[in-house]
């Protein structure tokens, strides 16, 4: 019987460890406003060869998606994640299954430019259209906890 009360405290002095300590609050979870998003063909060299993945691999084409960032925290947000919809020219997803673009180490208080590379097949044809962009960054750096 005391090893089975004792398993059960261990347990929960585990599991209070794991979710209190060691996973970042959601309330350090703080949001971004992204503007003036745009994108153009990656500079040559860049992205050369690019395919998409998944179960076959398709001839893509890498352009970058520039903008501004709005952090108006007063503080510096690290690793935020930036989501949006890339849509091709007849309105369908041109990223199957994926909002969320990529991420930026850091982003000062105020307004900053930003750059995210993507890769969209090729066979997508453009202009493309980008929406519904958004980002959320920590007030900590977050580090690994495994």
């Amino acid at each position: 019987m005391f090893r089975h009360l004792l398993a059960i405290i261990t347990i929960s002095i585990s599991f209070f460890l794991l979710t209190t300590i060691l996973t970042p609050s959601a309330e350090a979870l703080v949001p971004i406003k992204i503007t003036d998003i745009s994108y153009k063909e990656c500079p040559a060299g860049v992205g050369e060869g690019s395919v998409t993945s998944g179960g076959s691999a398709l001839p893509a084409t890498c352009y970058l998606i520039t903008g501004k960032t709005n952090n108006t925290s007063g503080k510096t947000l690290y690793d935020a994640d930036v989501f949006g919809r890339v849509y091709d020219a007849n309105n369908e997803p041109a990223l199957q299954n994926r909002s969320r673009l990529g991420a930026l180490t850091e982003v000062q208080p105020g307004v900053n430019e930003f750059e995210l590379r993507i890769s969209v097949p090729s066979n997508q044809p453009t202009p493309l259209q980008l929406k519904q962009f958004k980002a959320t960054g920590f007030s900590s750096k977050v580090y690994p906890t495994f």
